[in-house]
């Protein structure tokens, strides 16, 4: 007899080992219809796998989010079996699902090209129709290698002969004469995955991620429960590539990156407005929040980042400058290094004299500088650099404080993002990392206390285990775009361990010292990957108290020269980013050319706006204009060009 306790309490017992698939079809045919896996004491299994113990088992149905993964997971190994009833003789690696979809590794002499992408989705979507039955099987390990080596499998012969000997293993059969090695689990069958993926591109990649083994190709895809699903992801790719900030930083001229200085940003004057209108924007609304703004050294001595413990722990990302000077206590070269980050030297400044507990809490924010070590391959525009400015800020407060102060944190935070046109923020609370300073005692209270302000600060979250910092806890703030891509931007850390390693603290009431708790916060993250999100949020069309390039006056007539330039100059003195366009063009060429610029206002004038006074206003994105007086039109421009306060 077993025994199976189901999600809502109830308990359903069978004469023998069940399969998931049986469970399912004992509670009703709807949900046999519709279940993909089975959650077996917390193990997901294949449901055609027998359940031989009493144990708690909940049914996973096609619409849940756990089936996505499975679904593409099972998409990669159609594609393979496909690949290779196509292409005889290509041998297979592995092929993990992806964020969006899967890939697949293969080994062939000749290449694969997006020509035979056609061909490819044709078979699979045949491997689908035949509904293949797709079967766990368990082998052992010295058996499959010679599988392997007899099918000329030479990759997997390779991988499996290095598990421990004896290992049981298990291999997945779909149809009569194909098989894989894999933990699983699967679809019962091909044809439950269904039709809704696409072959999407190829890249190249070495065997096991090393650069001196044999190279392979990479067929990616995406899959997706609906034909509906993959036909709003496809939309949304074309949208993002309409979108894509490196693009639209030429046409706008913006920035620009080059070799001679990889992974940092060359800004434009058009650029830099925009950078030097969100950083003000910023600035006022942290004085607003009474935080004391500082600067602090980019070179550091090793010494600090030792003492701190991001020596040890982040090294290999810091950029290190090696300078002539010996120190005579170590008779060694002094060693220093560009700040990756501003957290120990804002410990420095707060230990500047005796702080009182009258003093907490503490508002530190800086616009650093930082520099990390990113490998070549990992840089991506503005979204991943190795030169950055981070809008960081430490609140250095007591224990009590905590709770207060992430309210206080997540208040601002969220107002920031709904002036940038962000509304929907998702939180995650990372937990503490496998690598960490500090006791596991020092680690309970931080979690603790975090969990206890996020919920008073009234934020859901999900749990996001083991990715906090090396010295705390922290919360990830998630934005969701215009075209429903999310950003990971915002972080608030709580710190026990900084002010103990670099001895900061404070006289608290009773005239002791006591250490400061150290809250690490950032809303925006760094600047450069903040202003490439923008960009594709807003599709270069700005808000008009951020654009580079908030008016352009265009003339129809050259008789209206003196004029336009009197109205540019009434506008600049207005405080507006302003650009005049006296070409002898036609108007019509003029704004088609400022529209494409995203210009949002558009001060058109000729001989008879001269004469009155007035200018036609077009604005970005509409076919009507408005006729003003130029005084009502400075005004009203004036005043809708304010920042968001």
């Amino acid at each position: 007899m077993v025994a199976i306790t189901l999600p809502d309490g109830s308990v359903r017992e069978f004469d023998g080992s069940v399969t998931g698939q049986q469970l399912a079809e004992s509670i009703g045919p709807g949900l046999a219809k519709a279940a993909v896996l089975v959650n077996v004491n917390g193990e997901e299994w294949d449901l055609t796998r027998p359940i031989t113990t009493d144990t708690e088992v909940s049914i996973i149905t096609r619409d849940a989010p756990e089936a996505l993964e499975l679904l593409r997971h099972d998409c990669a190994h159609v594609l393979a079996q496909a690949v290779q009833e196509l292409f005889p003789g290509t041998q297979i690696t592995f092929g993990p699902s992806t964020e969006n979809g899967f890939y697949y590794d293969f080994h062939r002499e000749e290449p694969f090209s997006t020509d035979d992408f056609d061909a490819i989705e044709k078979k699979m979507k045949e491997i689908v129709d035949r509904d293949d039955a797709i079967v766990r099987e368990v082998w052992d390990r010295d058996d499959a290698v010679a599988y392997f080596k007899e099918q000329g499998e030479s990759f997997k012969a390779e991988w499996v002969g290095e598990l421990p000997e004896g290992e049981d293993l298990t291999i997945y059969r779909q149809g009569d004469n194909w098989l894989d090695l894999c933990r699983g689990p699967h679809l019962p069958s091909t044809g439950k995955l269904g039709k809704a993926f696409k072959l999407m591109k190829l890249a190249g990649a070495y065997w096991r991620g090393d650069a001196s083994n044999p190279q392979l190709q990479r067929i990616y895809g995406t899959c997706w429960r609906t034909e509906k699903e993959l036909k709003a992801y496809l939309t949304q790719l074309e949208e993002a590539e309409k979108r894509d900030h490196r693009k639209l930083g030429r046409e706008m001229d913006l920035f620009h990156m080059q070799e001679e200085a990889m992974g940092s940003i060359f800004w434009h004057p058009k650029g830099w407005a925009l950078y030097r209108s969100v950083e003000a924007y910023m600035r006022k609304r942290l004085d607003a929040a009474g935080y004391h703004e500082v600067k602090t050294p980019q070179l550091v001595d090793r010494k600090l980042w030792e003492a701190s413990g991001h020596w040890d722990k982040f090294r290999e990302s810091m950029f290190i400058a090696e300078v002539d000077e010996i120190d005579e206590r170590e008779q060694d070269r002094k060693m220093l290094a560009l700040k990756p980050m501003n957290c120990p030297c804002h410990v420095q400044i707060f230990k500047q004299g005796i702080t009182s507990y009258r003093d907490l809490p503490y508002r530190m924010a800086e616009f650093g500088s930082c520099h990390r070590y990113e490998p070549h391959g990992a840089l991506h525009g503005l979204m991943r650099v190795r030169g950055f400015t981070q809008d960081d800020a430490h609140i250095f407060c007591t224990e009590d404080q905590i709770v207060s102060e992430t309210e206080i944190f997540c208040d601002l935070l969220k107002s920031v993002y709904k002036d940038f046109g962000f509304e929907e923020i998702m939180v995650k609370f990372s937990d503490r990392p496998e690598k960490r300073a500090g006791t596991d005692e020092t680690w309970d209270k931080a979690e603790k206390a975090l969990i206890e302000a996020t919920e008073a600060a009234g934020l859901p979250y999900t749990l996001n285990p083991g990715e906090g910092a090396f010295y705390g806890p922290k919360l990830e703030f998630v934005l969701r775009d215009a075209i429903g891509r999310d950003w990971q931007c915002g972080t608030l850390q709580v710190d026990f361990v900084l002010p103990e390693r670099l001895d900061a603290h404070f006289v608290a009431e009773d005239g002791d010292k006591h250490r400061p708790v150290m809250l690490h916060r950032a809303i925006l993250g760094s600047f450069e990957r903040f202003l490439g999100i923008l960009i594709e949020q807003f599709a270069g069309k700005f808000p008009l108290w951020m654009s580079p390039t908030q008016v352009t006056v265009a003339t129809i007539t050259d008789a209206a020269q003196d004029y336009a330039v009197e109205v540019a100059d009434l506008l600049k003195k207005a405080g507006l980013r302003v650009e005049t366009d006296l070409r002898n063009e036609k108007i019509n060429y003029k704004v088609r050319e400022h529209s494409m610029k995203k210009v949002p206002l558009i001060f058109v004038v000729g001989g008879r706006e001269a004469e009155e006074r007035t200018v036609a206003i077009r604005r970005l994105g509409g076919k009507a204009q408005e006729i003003l007086s130029l005084d009502e039109a400075l005004k009203k421009v004036a005043e809708e060009a304010k920042m968001p306060s």
